[in-house]
């Protein structure tokens, strides 16, 4: 931990719609991209992300690449409250202002890892500007304009259902909440404690007020080149007992499904990028060995498979039991059952499977 803290920077960064907080981790490497993360509501890097990125697997990863954490506005450590009046900016603003970031820090493009809020930010910027995107990490994407707070205050009867109460809903299901207390506890305590309320208050309006993302399947031969949606790859991550299950199942029928991958992971909640940071971070490898970069990192407990299909041929020994528990998906969508398929949902060697759809669903 000490030697990536000594590699780190921390830059308040103008942009035309105010400033933002980041912190850039080694430094960019050539052509390859550089990995942008953006936090969830209730959250900032360091709890959304320091998990999975302090863990043995992902530093192996990100040697490869430099990292830059954006915090949202208001949102960092030891922010200062906003003054009375402040128009914090929208979920359109917020995603607007990344360009910016990444000219003043040099950066050609980025591979893109979001939750939440911040998942939808960062497909907002892919949309916005494709060539600045190589790919996308997707945990607990909402692609959809319904506001989750009147929802999650009507599931609340009973509770004083307070900021940090319906933030809590917004991450952990309703038996994570009574079963997992340590977690819970330690999140409760951060998000009441250690973000100014107000501004919190500020950015769960924004997220509760956005657009929806008007994305569309392709359909080859009909749109592929009219609709809109993500042009670059994409892994989708929900944990299996997330409250976002069905909001992340929408979001993959809405995405060209050789590009898309859909991973649902067991045993995981909200955050799986805490509760199985091991698990992501194989998921990461994988996905951007299929982008082209790092084809033969190993990772600390696998001796052997450096190549993606054997790998996610591993990540996919349940997917019987995925593809029947995403029973409320578009049941047209093609469920990978070959390692061909699986390949070109992860970007590698398709050829004669490319024009298929194969959306690729797994559990792990």
């Amino acid at each position: 931990l000490s030697s990536l803290a000594a590699l780190s920077s921390e830059h308040d960064i103008e942009t035309p719609h105010g400033v933002l907080h980041v912190t850039l981790r080694g430094t960019p490497k050539g052509n390859r991209p550089v990995i942008l993360t953006y936090h969830d509501i209730g959250l900032n890097h360091k709890s959304c992300f320091n998990t999975l990125f302090n863990f043995e697997d992902m530093q192996e990863i990100t040697q490869h690449f430099a990292v830059v954490h954006v915090d949202a506005p208001g949102q960092q450590e030891s922010a200062p409250p906003f003054p009375t009046g402040y128009q914090y900016p929208t979920m359109d603003v917020l995603a607007e202002m990344l360009p910016s970031v990444l000219t003043q820090l040099k950066i050609n493009s980025v591979i893109g890892i979001g939750v939440g809020a911040g998942a939808y930010i960062l497909t907002r910027l892919a949309l916005n500007e494709p060539a600045l995107v190589e790919g996308l990490v997707l945990i607990n994407v909402d692609p959809c304009a319904k506001g989750w707070i009147d929802w999650a205050a009507s599931k609340l009867s009973g509770w004083t259902s307070s900021l940090v109460d319906i933030i809590m809903s917004h991450h952990f299901s309703t038996d994570e909440l009574t079963e997992n207390q340590e977690i819970i506890q330690t999140y409760r305590l951060h998000i009441a404690q250690d973000i100014d309320q107000d501004n919190l208050a500020h950015f769960c309006h924004s997220y509760n007020s956005r657009r929806d993302l008007e994305i569309e399947r392709p359909i080859l031969g009909l749109n592929e080149n009219t609709v809109k949606t993500l042009k670059c790859p994409a892994l989708l991550i929900v944990g299996d007992t997330s409250p976002a299950v069905e909001a992340v199942v929408e979001c993959n029928s809405r995405l060209n499904p050789t590009k898309t991958t859909l991973l649902k992971m067991a045993d995981c909640g909200g955050l799986p990028q805490v509760v199985q940071p091991g698990k992501l971070a194989e998921a990461f490898k994988y996905f951007v060995q299929g982008m082209g970069y790092i084809p033969h990192v190993l990772l600390s407990h696998l001796n052997s498979e450096p190549v993606p299909t054997a790998s996610m041929t591993r990540l996919a020994r349940s997917r019987t039991h995925s593809a029947s528990s995403m029973g409320s998906a578009d049941g047209s969508r093609s469920r990978a059952h070959t390692s061909s398929q699986m390949e070109g949902a992860t970007g590698g060697p398709v050829n004669d499977n490319q024009t298929r759809p194969q959306t690729m669903e797994v559990s792990c």
